[in-house]
């Protein structure tokens, strides 16, 4: 009883400690910005944006460079000298190129469009980015509210006139502009649009940028303009509303963000709402690097989804016509779903339940919009990027979790969406599985692991709804992963028509990108990919022994994956592939089959080696925060495997302690005592007090607060998360 009461009055310390603080939530004597190293991931294959936005902000204001090949999807790469200017929508992480629209160049010559700089000359911490340009002595500094970039440019002391170049030409990989128009409204004001086709095929952009002092000559056309300034010493500033709707709208955001603020205002401004978001999660170590690679990875976490509307609550819908919220909900886009399903979103429910319902809105009217649920959703066009029915899973994932409200509107958009016949969809419902001979099915066999994954949430959504017909037609369909299995080999392999096996001298190393059965992956990655059904996949290998000798030698083979392989397919420990979202739950299954204390040194090892504070910083692209959601979620210990249901699967905590803002007042605390880095494996748990049985723990609880407490040792424990009973 004593411990009880001692439990509940450290709960409700830890609630009220939440609700105590200055500026917005965050003690007033810790700046969590000052934790993240937002350099971390701009080097090697990281592909993370640099450069200055508030959370979730529609605006993410940075340098641009010339693109000179992949690791430039974000624009900028840090092993490149030179910037071409600063543009105002960025993607971070992603293998595909789009956006870097509106870029603007200071420069003391009216013919220069580039600079070279030097990263000694260089600051960025979140909200805010400085750079030193060498070849015209500028300093350049940004800073950003929700829909608006605020620029400050210090021109050299001995500068003539002061120029700024407005190119809206310039766009990121993909993306080629198609029309634009440059509108001068009075002296201090300019106006215009860009649109563009490439990833997103059909983007629209207007904006307003409003300066500091008189244009007094311009020249150029409707692409390219050159604005010409008086030469001061006090700096010159610009101010660029964003919308997708109007140049009217554009202007509205302006002034609604921006008015009365100055720079160091609005920056300031930036910086509190970033430590509001930071100080979500409360980490206890004594290294300072995991605290610096677990704030930067929450950091990373809150670029996207971004908002995409204005501040009236107009958008731009995926009909391309103009909608509005009606002030009822906050409309978003960049919906990286084949990542983020799978790591992010879990952790936005813990941390960010205020917006799930804003979540499940925009997925709705995207679905009312364009006849299907998102899949890869890009500034309100439908891209169609990698496989599956990834938005049927985050949806059927926020209604488990009680954060819809229209629950008949969701289940209607799932259900429609996975009863499509595009993307060989009209193949699945036809064979029960996806052959790799049947038309438009290559990749079958990931093509059909993904669909059995979204079918799963169709089922259970189903079930929650009393619709008994589609509760049993979905959960046949989710079981379809049973084809694919060679029950001789014991990998997931392509099947005919005709039920046979694609070839006899399969190679489960080999791979080609994007042209054989598996999508960025090969046979050893995906023989694992049934998070839905992890106790069913144990079944196929014929005895949990057997399982659990595949996956020990998931970890230790080595051969050749050939010369075609995906270069997402990164990151290896023997054929495991941290660097690409297939693998993320893998390390995991250990749990299902009763034997977590294997997964421990794993997830330590990846923590540890896989993630670092060096510019490289990851072991594959960001892909829209997923790849620091994980690192988030595994260093405090707990990771959703199955993709719907909130069943959070317990590992090796990081940490001496994370103290969790879970939302309505309430925190959960999760204790690992005993934890170094020898001390790695869990002995026993407890949850408020009282003995916990489990290797796992439900949403709901995590929601409701508490202390979940882990006694951590050297040695695996010989009972801990063995018997049936305390598995997931």
């Amino acid at each position: 009883m004593m411990n009880k009461i001692l439990y509940a009055l450290v709960g409700l310390a830890i609630s009220a400690s939440l609700v105590s603080c200055s500026g917005g939530g965050h003690p007033a004597d810790i700046s969590y910005t000052d934790f993240v190293d937002p350099f971390i991931g701009t080097d090697g294959h990281g592909h993370v944006f640099l450069g200055a936005n508030v959370p979730f902000g529609m605006v993410q204001l940075g340098p641009s460079q010339s693109v000179k090949g992949w690791d430039w999807c974000s624009g900028y790469h840090y092993s490149d000298s030179t910037l071409l200017g600063f543009s105002h929508t960025h993607l971070s992480g992603t293998g595909i190129g789009d956006l870097g629209d509106v870029l603007l160049m200071p420069a003391t010559d009216r013919h220069n469009d580039i600079s070279a700089f030097s990263h000694d000359r260089e600051e960025c911490r979140p909200g805010y980015y400085k750079v030193y340009l060498d070849d015209s002595r500028i300093t350049a500094e940004l800073t950003a509210t929700a829909r608006t970039g605020f620029h400050r440019y210090t021109f050299p002391a001995d500068a003539d006139t002061a120029y700024i170049r407005l190119n809206l030409l310039y766009g990121i990989g993909w993306d080629s502009p198609v029309e634009s128009h440059i509108e001068f409204e009075n002296d201090c004001t300019i106006s215009g649009y860009r649109y563009s086709t490439g990833w997103a095929r059909n983007q629209k952009v207007y904006f307003t940028a409003e300066f500091s002092r008189p244009i007094i000559a311009h020249e150029g056309d409707n692409n390219v303009a050159v604005l010409a300034f008086d030469s001061s010493p006090a700096p010159l500033t610009v101010k660029v509303g964003l919308s997708a709707v109007s140049v009217e709208n554009a202007h509205r955001n302006l002034t609604e963000e921006t008015a009365g603020r100055d720079f160091d205002m609005i920056a300031e401004a930036a910086d509190k709402a970033w430590n509001a978001e930071l100080s979500k999660i409360k980490i206890d170590t004594d290294n300072e690097a995991d605290r610096q690679k677990f704030y930067t990875a929450l950091y990373h976490t809150m670029f996207a989804p971004a908002i995409f509307c204005d501040v009236n609550g107009d958008y731009r819908g995926a009909d391309e016509n103009i909608h509005t919220t009606g002030g009822n909900f906050t409309n978003y886009t960049i919906f990286s779903l084949w990542d983020t399903y799978r790591a992010a979103h879990p952790l936005s429910t813990i941390i960010h339940d205020d917006m799930q319902a804003d979540y499940a809105d925009t997925f709705i009217n995207i679905y009312r919009q364009q006849g299907k649920l998102p899949v890869w959703h890009l500034h309100g066009n439908e891209t169609d990027c990698m496989i599956g029915n990834p938005g049927v899973i985050v949806l059927g994932d926020l209604l488990s979790k009680g954060f819809v409200a229209d629950s008949l509107a969701a289940y209607e958009a799932m259900k429609a969406s996975c009863m499509l016949d595009e993307r060989s969809l009209y193949a699945l419902k036809q064979y029960g599985y996806v052959p790799f001979d049947a038309e438009n099915c290559e990749e079958s066999v990931a093509k059909g692991l993904e669909y059995a994954i979204a079918d799963n949430a169709v089922a259970r959504a189903a079930a929650s709804l009393g619709q008994e017909n589609d509760k049993h037609y979905f959960e046949e369909r989710a079981k379809s992963y049973r084809h694919y299995f060679d029950p001789t080999l014991k990998f997931m392999r392509g099947k005919s028509t005709t039920g046979i096996f694609r070839n006899e001298d399969y190679s489960p190393f080999a791979t080609s990108h994007r042209a054989d059965d598996y999508c960025e992956g090969n046979g050893w990655q995906y023989v694992w990919l049934v998070p839905h059904a992890p106790h069913g996949l144990i079944d196929l290998f014929g005895s949990e022994e057997l399982f659990i000798g595949k996956l020990d030698s998931l970890f230790t083979v080595d051969g050749s994956m050939g010369d075609d392989a995906s270069p997402d397919i990164s990151g290896l420990i023997g054929q495991y592939a941290h660097g690409n979202e297939p693998s993320h739950h893998t390390v995991y299954l250990y749990n299902y089959a009763g034997r977590p204390h294997k997964a421990a040194p794993i997830l330590r090892r990846i923590m540890n080696d896989l993630y670092t504070t060096d510019k490289t910083g990851l072991c594959g692209n960001e892909d829209v925060g997923q790849m620091s959601a994980w690192f988030v979620m595994s260093s405090i210990g707990l990771y959703q495997v199955e993709p719907t249901g909130g069943r959070f699967v317990f590992g090796s905590p990081l940490f001496k302690s994370a103290t969790i803002n879970v939302g309505n007042r309430k925190a959960l605390h999760v204790n690992a005592v005993n934890n170094s880095p020898e001390n790695i494996y869990i002995q026993s748990v407890t949850l408020n007090g009282e003995p916990y049985g489990k290797s796992y723990i439900d949403f709901a609880q995590i929601k409701n607060g508490g202390v979940l407490e882990f006694v951590m040792g050297s040695s695996p424990a010989p009972d801990y998360g063995r018997a049936p009973e305390s598995r997931p």
